[in-house]
């Protein structure tokens, strides 16, 4: 049987994406897109590329994201015709506003199918339309080629084509419509083989300048990474940095910030601040970043610019220049800073009681280490025992739940890699964006555990991507679950005081009796529940081989 049109096309197209610079693809299995689904499998087998396999579109194009949040490389995203290229939609969102590279290739009938009530048919051209740095409706092979479509499909990922939908130079989603007629597959050649080329790196721009002398902060969002970090140390300025920017450590980080950018004599003398990242977790730091007194410099980052007092400027980057070091600022909140540090730490045993020869001492020290080791967990208990047992060699995922703002709040500097969809800061995908994190930082044999911190409804409205292929390696990764049987991240919100209990319970807290053991069971990952400080630390620090949901029920 000779090569069908399609088969050789995608054959064509799968070798042109592994020269880019492609490494991983994840595959929904269907019809239409069978000749990309062989061709990719192919090229898994001589070890140029990793293929990932996910039933449902959903949590592929989920993973997807988590493969290229890790990797910063273009991931490769293949699905069928109609409502499969749709359920893309979401995870293509979050990698527009985050500047995450990623491929979507959609199978789709012919031109002569289109509109004509044809099955599995719809409007594919166009669909991801506002989310794309780039898209292009393929000619049907025979009909047209697709050779360069790749090499382009990769250079728009990384931000090589200005749009008018993102920032120059910000990665991004792109989006490859693929019409193919029957024969839709067939033997492929024995030949067939594909070079893997180098992989691509984003255009770091010409960096903007910066002096010293104006009253500078700097402020670390979502995927800000050791940069912020960085330019902080080289300017002497406060660091403001998110729990999920990754740049929460060194030596001017600031602890308590809300607080102090509350406070008119820290917060309301700033002049100037400098953004990397997408910062969304407090009220505090939109406020100054709308202030029409106070100069923002935006680092460019996802497919909006940062805009919100009207005159920020943006920036590829930014370097430090000259002036001088304004001490008696840093100092001021640096002292503020030291102020507002969190122990959650257990005391040290009073070792002198548990040897005391008085019965009453010694009775009161074993007394007061037993109530230590069962002191029952809290959600500052259980964020702090998650971010002591990660490591520079560990990843780990913040949930869009309650817990991710406790964690701000308290947590102190510590340089772990950090990843949180705060790109639209939706609780879709989160487990299996995780798992692509997992995966893409493990390669190769690569140490480390994945965690992944959220809430009970974020599992629930994820737990699809428990399922995992039977033959694929199984990442070492801990879905840690602080379950409340509920939605109390709306507790902070205006509606716990305007809404009537009934009414609240039922459409914000949506409570709920799923059995997450049972879940886990049912999906094949080891499961514990857990209810003490102590338990959990031996939990997070013992050797993880695969799998694992850690249950911690939290009080209401």
């Amino acid at each position: 049987m000779s090569p069908s049109p399609a088969a050789d096309a995608a054959v064509s197209l799968l070798a042109e994406l592994v020269a880019s610079g492609v490494r991983d693809v994840v595959i929904s299995p269907g019809s239409r897109s069978q000749a990309l689904a062989l061709a990719a499998t192919h090229l898994a087998r001589q070890g140029v590329i990793r293929v990932h396999v996910r039933i449902d579109e959903r949590v592929a194009g989920f993973t997807a994201l988590g493969l290229a949040r890790e990797t910063r490389v273009p991931t490769a995203v293949i699905c069928t015709s109609g409502t499969a290229a749709a359920n893309l939609l979401p995870a293509t969102m979050e990698a527009f506003h985050s500047g995450v590279p990623l491929l979507l290739l959609t199978a789709d009938r012919p031109p002569e199918l289109r509109g004509v009530g044809a099955n599995q048919a719809t409007i594919q051209p166009g669909l991801f339309d506002a989310f794309v740095r780039w898209q292009h409706d393929a000619p049907v092979p025979g009909d047209g080629s697709w050779d360069g479509l790749a090499t382009q499909a990769v250079a728009a990922a990384m931000g090589a084509d200005e749009t008018p939908a993102a920032l120059p130079g910000v990665a991004g989603p792109v989006h490859l419509n693929l019409p193919m007629r029957e024969p839709l597959s067939s033997a492929l050649p024995v030949d067939f083989a594909a070079t893997a080329g180098p992989a691509p790196t984003p255009d770091a721009g010409v960096p903007l300048i910066l002096e010293r002398e104006p009253r500078t902060v700097v402020v670390a969002g979502a995927d800000a990474g050791p940069a912020a970090e960085e330019i902080s140390h080289a300017g002497s300025w406060p660091l403001v940095a998110e729990i999920v920017s990754g740049s929460r450590f060194g030596r001017y980080v600031v602890h308590g910030y809300r607080e102090h950018l509350r406070d008119e004599s820290l917060g309301g003398r700033i002049e100037r601040v400098v953004v990397l990242g997408h910062p969304t977790l407090s009220r505090e730091v939109t406020a100054l970043l709308k202030r029409d007194d106070v100069d923002v410099v935006a680092v460019r980052s996802g497919g909006e610019a940062l805009n919100l007092n009207g005159r920020t400027l943006a920036a590829a980057s930014v370097d430090v220049g000259g002036g001088d070091t304004d001490r008696a600022w840093l100092g001021e909140w640096m002292r503020a800073s030291a102020a507002s540090v969190i122990d959650l730490s257990e005391n040290a045993p009073d070792q002198d009681g548990l040897h005391s020869n008085d019965p009453a001492a010694r009775r009161d020290a074993v007394r007061a280490e037993l109530d230590a080791v069962r002191r029952p967990l809290d959600r500052e208990l259980l964020v702090d025992a998650v971010w002591r047992a990660t490591w520079p060699h560990d990843r780990l995922m913040f949930g869009s739940s309650r817990l991710v703002r406790v964690a701000d709040a308290v947590l102190g500097g510590k340089k772990v890699p950090v990843h949180a969809s705060r790109g639209l800061a939706g609780i879709d995908g989160t487990i299996a964006t995780a798992t692509g994190i997992a995966i893409a930082s493990q390669a190769d044999g690569a140490a480390g555990v994945t965690r992944v911190l959220l809430g009970d409804l974020a599992f629930l409205h994820d737990v699809g991507a428990l399922l995992l292929p039977p033959d694929e390696q199984k990442p070492r990764i801990q879905v840690i679950v602080g379950n409340d049987g509920g939605g109390t991240i709306f507790d902070g919100l205006e509606v716990a005081a305007s809404a009537p209990r009934a009414d609240l319970d039922r459409v914000f807290y949506t409570p709920h009796t799923a059995g997450i053991e049972q879940l886990a069971g049912a999906y094949g990952w080891d499961y514990k529940r857990i209810t003490t400080r102590t338990a959990l630390d031996q939990a997070l620090t013992s050797p993880v081989a695969g799998p694992q949901i850690i249950e911690v029920p939290l009080p209401r």
